[in-house]
């Protein structure tokens, strides 16, 4: 397959343009349905360049709540170009985690793939997610800090879907004189991916190395503005952490009425395993339902949560009219 939703989540308006169909629910890209809500009635000057001060702000919240020194803290446009601009940076040789997220190959040139098994392996650099996409393998963070023990090279550690769960964060540990580099996303707990909103947490020498790459404004107002709020509304990320959970587990329960049992603990998506799998896919894209295919594993298929009940009653009854 080589669809444009087979490279990452999205693609709406490709699937759109190929199935046909209105009113479509993406359960493609891990974000959860919920967005913080505080965005909706923020208003800003677009006339103005951003603030300096403004994003120095954010990063210290930001810092607060992912329990780091601020010094550690460069924020920028996306993890995903966070993830670019480290690999540029450090450079040398370097295995990345399979299965794991598409872009983990291509962080640094000539990274060869690696099992689980192999990550204690000390040599060169190491690129990980916890939890990891898209099987939603998540592992403690003591068994991650223990990665670093005669590592001759990084550990990179991708944390986008660490917010459900931070005591399985690094996160804390990150420090000058340890080769530990940590990245986390905005837009996925906060429901806001469009904001383009990312963070490397890593030894001072790596953030100033990152600033000098990123310029004056990396961030634009909104973007600061909303996460500075975002991260600063603790009611709100508790409640959603309660939240999740639950919502999780009844997508389980209806996947297991349908015969398909879901792997994964981060709460914002599933993945299953079927011979049908790409049948599967587009029973559902169908009717208009989006999920995530994945052209290397032909069996897998990974689902979002849906935004309510009427969505998942929505995805039950396309399930069950195959």
């Amino acid at each position: 397959m080589s669809e444009p939703w087979t490279w990452h989540g999205g693609g709406i308006e490709a699937a759109k343009r190929h199935f046909g169909g209105v009113d479509w629910i993406d359960l493609s890209t891990g974000v959860s349905p919920h967005p913080w809500p505080g965005a909706a009635g923020m208003a800003f000057d677009w006339r103005r360049l951003p603030d300096p001060e403004g994003l120095a702000r954010l990063e210290r919240i930001a810092a607060d709540y992912f329990g780091v020194d601020p010094c550690h803290v460069c924020a920028v446009p996306g993890s995903e170009i966070g993830l670019r601009l480290v690999g540029a940076l450090i450079g040398g040789d370097t295995r990345h985690v399979v299965p794991g997220y598409r872009t983990h190959g291509e962080t640094i040139a000539g990274s060869a793939p690696a099992e689980w098994a192999d990550a204690y392996i000390a040599s060169g650099n190491l690129i990980l997610a916890n939890p990891n996409n898209p099987d939603g393998r998540s592992i403690p963070a003591d068994a991650v800090r223990a990665l670093l023990a005669g590592r001759e090279g990084w550990l990179l550690v991708d944390e986008a879907f660490a917010d459900t769960d931070p005591a399985r964060s690094v996160a804390a540990s990150v420090a000058d004189g340890r080769r530990l580099i940590v990245f986390r996303s905005f837009g996925k707990f906060f429901g806001l991916a469009g904001v383009r909103l990312g963070f490397v947490l890593a030894p001072q020498a790596i953030v100033a190395a990152l600033r000098a790459r990123l310029g004056a404004w990396p961030l634009s107002e909104a973007a600061i503005a909303i996460g500075a709020a975002a991260y600063a509304d603790a009611g709100w990320v508790a409640a959603t952490r309660r939240r999740l959970p639950g919502e999780a587990a009844a997508l389980d329960a209806m996947l297991a009425r349908h015969g398909y049992r879901a792997a994964g603990a981060c709460a914002l998506f599933r993945l299953i395993e079927a011979d049908d799998s790409r049948a599967l896919f587009e029973r559902l894209a169908r009717r208009a339902i989006l999920t995530r295919p994945f052209a290397e594993q032909p069996r897998w298929l990974r689902l979002g949560l849906p935004a309510d009940t009427a969505a998942l009653d929505r995805l039950d009854a396309a399930l069950d009219n195959g």
